[in-house]
């Protein structure tokens, strides 16, 4: 089996929030989602998802993603989609970095590695570890009244993870993991996610207001030095994200006790393939994990769920539906989300359809 043609659709996913907000007054409404299809000379075809949050998240922006395929895509051509290994190498040999460009043509080879073996990915990927994954909601940042009756709404969906995103004034971010917390359950698990957003002095006044407060702290400063420092003066869970792009960092920060959890997200690490090798070295290291991605759609979603279903439980902290943020659906098949959870199809690959008429006319071909 070889791969004869890559190709990809752009997507734009309205958000049914109408915008979506977080540190530094950052704001999307609207994402650009890149679709990634590697269709092989026999005939099967896999798809893969890459949304970046915006240019100003990660080193990863829309436009980029589709040069980047346009770059890439020539030298996997020929190459047996199945032999996942081999493919990443090659990859990383033809394109130093830019692990969000080949994230979509791993996911799509997962998808078709599936289809060739009948086999759902998250089997593939170790087996199937309990009934259902507990999704996360992420809270994007408003008044801290505004936050509260959000979370709210949500939990009467079901859902009993929150992401808050805080990471702008100390004041006003103190006022909303209080706002917030005061109208939770016990049970109920809070994440302040500063996304970077404040200064290592504004983090480490923020963490001592709210010592008293059942919350875990999530990449609170840019540098993984500031993160490590504010980890060195509170007491609350501590989750790294941004920092953690590498299996290089992911052992720096074992090695130094800098995180309870760590964030991993498929595109940052360059797909499932890698996304999996951090993933089993955390199972190894006592590591728990939110197994998620930057953004996307049901391409995006059903690729976290396979994930996500295929770690053990108890080192599964949550994960997220980005589906259901978002008013278009782009595939048939994808993970729903029924009271907080989510579950991985059953069906072989991704077992997702993608719905042509919504994806229209493709933007980038190789052949």
């Amino acid at each position: 089996m070889k791969i004869a043609r890559i190709f990809a659709h752009r997507v734009d996913l309205p958000l049914v929030e109408g915008s979506y907000k977080w540190s530094g007054g950052k704001s999307v409404s609207v994402f650009d989602s890149t679709i990634v299809g590697v269709e092989t000379e026999c005939g099967l075809v896999g798809y893969g998802e890459v949304c970046p949050l915006g240019p100003f998240y990660l080193p990863a922006y829309a436009e980029g993603v589709r040069a980047g395929l346009r770059e890439l895509g020539p030298h996997v051509l020929g190459f047996d989609p199945r032999e996942l290994a081999k493919l990443n190498h090659r990859m990383d040999a033809a394109l130093k970095g830019h692990p969000y460009v080949k994230a979509g043509i791993d996911i799509a080879c997962w998808d078709i590695l599936g289809q060739a073996t009948r086999l759902p990915v998250c089997t593939l990927m170790g087996g199937r570890f309990g009934d259902s994954v507990r999704l996360y909601r992420a809270i994007s940042q408003q008044a801290p009244e505004e936050m509260a009756k959000n979370v709210q709404g949500y939990c009467d969906q079901g859902y009993t993870r929150f992401q808050l995103k805080v990471g702008g004034d100390p004041d006003t971010d103190i006022a909303r993991i209080r706002e917030v917390r005061s109208m939770l359950k016990s049970t109920d698990r809070l994440v302040a996610d500063a996304n970077t957003g404040w200064t290592q002095h504004e983090a480490i006044r923020v963490v001592r207001a709210v010592q008293d407060i059942d919350v875990y702290i999530e990449q609170p400063c840019l540098t993984y030095e500031e993160c490590l420092a504010v980890r060195r003066n509170t007491n609350h869970p501590f989750v790294l994200d941004e920092n953690i792009d590498s299996l290089d960092m992911l052992l720096r920060a074992k090695a130094d006790l800098a995180m309870d959890i760590v964030n991993l997200k498929i595109s940052k690490l360059g797909g499932l393939t890698k996304t999996k090798q951090a993933r089993d070295l955390c199972v190894s290291m006592g590591i728990a994990m939110t197994l998620e991605d930057s953004w996307g759609g049901d391409i995006t979603t059903a690729a976290i769920a396979h994930l996500a279903h295929s770690t053990p439980e108890e080192f599964r902290f949550t994960s997220t539906d980005f589906n259901s943020y978002v008013t278009v659906s782009t595939a048939d098949g994808a993970p729903q989300r029924n009271q907080g959870f989510m579950t991985a199809s059953t069906a072989p690959g991704l077992g997702i359809t993608p719905r042509m008429e919504v994806l229209g006319k493709r933007v980038v071909e190789v052949a």
